[in-house]
């Protein structure tokens, strides 16, 4: 009976070289819940994590936020003359 090589443990991070022969074993651990660090001379560099299940995502629905905000009548009027000058550094 052929045995299988073992898995490098997600318990402890996975070095470059183990994440890289074993991506397809590391991937559906992390599909299955797993979190697998991955690092590169012992600093851990980068998370392997699951994708969350389409039906979680929410997308966003237009019109969802109408009601919601508030414009001051005056929003476009032309700014008192104080004022612009502080945008425009124009002295008295």
């Amino acid at each position: 009976m052929r045995r299988r090589k073992k898995t490098p443990s997600v318990r402890e991070p996975v070095s470059l070289y183990e994440a890289k022969t074993h991506l397809s074993e590391l991937v559906e651990q992390a599909a299955q819940g797993r979190e697998i660090v991955i690092a590169k001379s012992g600093k851990p560099k980068a998370r392997l994590v699951p994708l969350a299940p389409k039906d979680t995502r929410r997308l966003r629905k237009y019109g969802s936020g109408k009601g919601r905000g508030w414009i001051a009548d005056d929003f476009d009027a032309p700014l008192p003359p104080e004022v612009l000058r502080l945008f425009t550094g124009e002295s008295e």
